[in-house]
């Protein structure tokens, strides 16, 4: 069983080098949104193998705080790309 958790841990972590490349380069911005919601997602799943490996539940609320930041960092980058501000303000007043 441990020789399969490090073998997934070696994989996602190979994942994760891959999408940072993409972030990094992507050659459209919605492919650099798509990267950085698969890194949120890889990293959740880094931090479960790890929680199961050391066979602790401390760790899921990491996993839970990652989720989080992972989705308003790809929706405050999304808004972004769309409209080019994320905060928009009203300065009719």
């Amino acid at each position: 069983m441990t020789y399969f958790i490090w073998g997934s841990i070696v994989i996602v972590t190979l994942s994760l080098i891959a999408l940072f490349y993409r972030l990094v380069k992507g050659p459209h911005p919605s492919d650099r949104v798509v990267a950085l919601d698969a890194i949120g997602v890889a990293l959740i799943c880094l931090v479960g193998l790890f929680s199961i490996l050391v066979e602790t539940s401390f760790y899921l609320e990491i996993i839970l705080l990652l989720a989080i930041l992972s989705f308003i960092g790809t929706i405050a980058f999304s808004k972004f790309i769309e409209k080019g501000d994320i905060i928009t303000r009203d300065n009719s007043r």
